[in-house]
């Protein structure tokens, strides 16, 4: 047999083949390549881009973001005035997604647990609607519905001198819903960190019920005491304060009401047509949670004395987030992009003011959209990483 000699070409062959084989070797090397392409590609992007720029006279950086904005906004939560910065105008419209995001989430998760548990009930004509309610919506394009409730409902509504009331505090008509403004007096701030006080004190007191009932198998009335605690502790202290804190309320002055606080049409409808549409969605991954717990799991819950609706609440319902989270991450994100959606109507969203006005005005397009691609980017890993933390809690833990 021929033996290779040290610095033979096969043996170098060999070597190099032996080399290229390796895993390890490999996962470097195509990380290398993966890395090298895609610099050359930013690179080219970003030469192309400004030699682009510098041939139409524009320039490229983030120093418009203190110039003044030479525009107003019909509604804002932040406060905000024409000539403010296109900084300003950035967190306005950033206020004005979250308020309506925010408010979204919390409408559909609630009314989407509600209604998926309605089409597991045994009323016929409950689940009926129930999943009439889903199939509708689930399949209607979601700007249809945006413009259905601002055309065909809030538009057609009557004027201010014959607005809706309820309890002669709060008016619905064709330019809003106008509301008891609150206003704070000297001392409120106590109130606040009562509330704040009481939330933490709650959540101690469930964490603690739940030790208790695992250690001895007796139940505490950790939901009505928890109640006592969150609403009792800053009552007391609102109250012991003198309670600082006064309403401001809408009344009819001539052709529309001054005072108060007022929520424009766009704001309405956009939130109703995100509720309703994305609880469709979280209906039906939380009807597929329910059915994933075993029945069995029901059946021994009702042989130990429970109650339906007690074995829906401490039984099959944590057992069937581990399958809701998941899906309902996807829902609430895209609850926040879709709102996005509000430039059909004129809602003064981030999109609206900063992608659409202030882009106009200012001519940074590439600033501007990284901006709104970084904000949506933000909502939408942080909505991950919160509700990721939480499945990983609730997961079953194997030994």
């Amino acid at each position: 047999m021929a033996v290779l000699e040290k610095g033979s070409p096969h043996r170098a062959s060999r070597s190099l083949s032996e080399w290229l084989h390796d895993e390890r070797v490999r996962s470097v090397l195509y990380q290398a390549i993966v890395a090298i392409v895609v610099i050359a590609v930013a690179r080219y992007l970003f030469i192309n881009t400004s030699e682009n720029l510098q041939a139409r006279g524009m320039s490229a950086g983030f120093d418009f973001l203190s110039t003044g904005a030479g525009f107003s906004i019909a509604w804002s939560v932040l406060p905000y005035t024409a000539g403010d910065s296109y900084f300003h105008v950035y967190l306005v419209g950033i206020g004005n997604t979250l308020m309506v995001a925010f408010v979204a989430i919390i409408c559909t998760t609630l009314l989407g647990f509600l209604v998926g548990i309605m089409r597991l009930s045994k009323n016929w004509l409950i689940a009926q609607v129930a999943s009439w309610y889903v199939e509708i919506l689930r399949n209607t394009p979601l700007l249809l519905q945006i413009l259905f409730w601002f055309l065909a409902v809030f538009s057609l509504l009557p004027r201010p001198n014959k607005s809706l009331s309820l309890l002669d505090l709060f008016y619905l008509n064709n330019r809003g819903l106008y509301i008891p403004a609150p206003v704070p007096g000297d001392g409120f701030n106590i109130t606040l960190i009562a509330v704040l006080v009481a939330v933490g004190a709650t959540y101690a007191q469930a964490v603690w019920a739940r030790k208790r009932h695992f250690d001895t198998g007796q139940r505490f009335p950790a939901f009505w005491t928890g109640l006592g605690i969150l609403f009792g502790l800053p009552l007391l202290v609102f109250l012991v304060t003198g309670a600082p804190l006064t309403f401001d309320y809408p009344a009819l002055k001539g052709f529309n009401f001054l005072g108060g606080a007022s929520v424009p049409p766009a704001f309405c409808a956009l939130l109703l047509a995100l509720v309703i549409y994305h609880s469709a969605y979280m209906a039906e991954a939380v009807r597929a949670g329910i059915m994933s717990v075993s029945h069995g799991q029901t059946e021994a819950a009702y042989s130990l004395g429970l109650r339906p609706g007690m074995t829906l609440r401490l039984v099959i319902i944590p057992q069937a987030m581990r399958a809701v989270v998941p899906p309902m991450i996807s829902n609430w994100m895209n609850v926040v992009k879709n709102s996005s959606l509000a430039i059909a109507i004129g809602y003064p969203d981030l999109v609206a003011v900063y992608m659409q006005t202030s882009l106009n005005q200012s001519g940074h397009a590439i600033e501007i959209v990284a901006m709104v691609m970084l904000f949506y980017m933000s909502v939408s890993l942080s909505i991950s990483m919160a509700l990721n933390y939480y499945n990983k809690i609730v997961q079953l833990k194997e030994r």
